[in-house]
């Protein structure tokens, strides 16, 4: 049976999401008639729990991985993104890309192999507030594309492959406090889901920021993110978290 691999590889493509905007570092600074541009490349060394269901007829598996398990088994990897403000407006997008393997003996002394890509976009778009002279607040909603592709072997008698694509329709807040020249503080939160891709998901990222000139900003923070896909007899309802790392350069 294909359950020990199958699961774990699905397991371990769900947990490489989008970061959304959590790691921009924009200031507080307003000109109406300027766009200001800003990428964000990024890490998350997370770790994994929640239960895997791959499809009708397979059992629901549960899985807890730490990161140094989930790394083992990523052939490939890239995680971007990219904010955009004129004035108040902000538009935001974040792109990743991963594909993981494995391979394992199966009871009967069958070979099993699983092999597993994952893409994601993200979009979100709002307004900015000032609420302070040290704080500013962005709320914006947008949508969350998600599609996964499995091919799943056991020698030499199966063959299956998993397709799943969805969109999460979101609602974000980020909250940003400058504390000094050199140090800020970044609190982001999103929710959406409410069953038009995903039933439900959420996430929360809090992470510190030096500014390291005045174009390079360096991050670390901690992020968790919980999602609940329930269709056609699959189930994946997995929450992710674990430090992060990034660097924002401002254009």
């Amino acid at each position: 049976m294909p359950t020990p691999t199958a699961p774990r590889l699905l397991s371990i493509a769900a947990l490489l999401l989008p970061l959304g905007s959590a790691l921009a570092q924009e200031p507080h600074r307003v000109d109406a008639d300027t766009w200001r541009f800003q990428i964000t490349p990024y890490v998350w060394m997370t770790g994994l729990q929640g239960d895997i269901k791959p499809s009708t007829g397979l059992p629901t598996v549960h899985i807890s991985q730490p990161f140094s398990d989930v790394i083992k088994h990523l052939d490939a990897a890239a995680f971007l993104s990219g904010t955009a403000r004129k004035g108040r407006y902000v538009l935001h997008g974040d792109t990743t890309y991963a594909s993981v393997s494995d391979s394992a003996t199966l009871p009967g002394n069958l070979k099993g192999r699983a092999k597993v890509t994952q893409q994601s976009m993200t979009l979100l778009g709002g307004h900015n507030w000032d609420i302070s002279p040290i704080d500013s607040l962005d709320l914006m909603a947008g949508v969350r594309w998600w599609n996964l592709h499995a091919n799943v072997q056991v020698q030499p008698i199966v063959q299956a492959q998993i397709n799943r694509s969805f969109a999460d329709p979101i609602a974000a807040v980020r909250w940003r406090r400058q504390w000094n020249p050199d140090w800020s503080t970044v609190l982001y939160a999103d929710a959406g889901g409410l069953g038009v891709g995903s039933q439900s998901t959420w996430q929360v990222v809090a992470v510190a920021n030096y500014q390291l000139r005045s174009d390079v900003f360096l991050s670390a923070g901690f992020r968790h993110i919980n999602v609940d896909y329930r269709n056609a007899g699959t189930r994946l309802n997995v929450g992710m978290g674990g430090p992060l790392l990034g660097a924002t350069f401002r254009f």
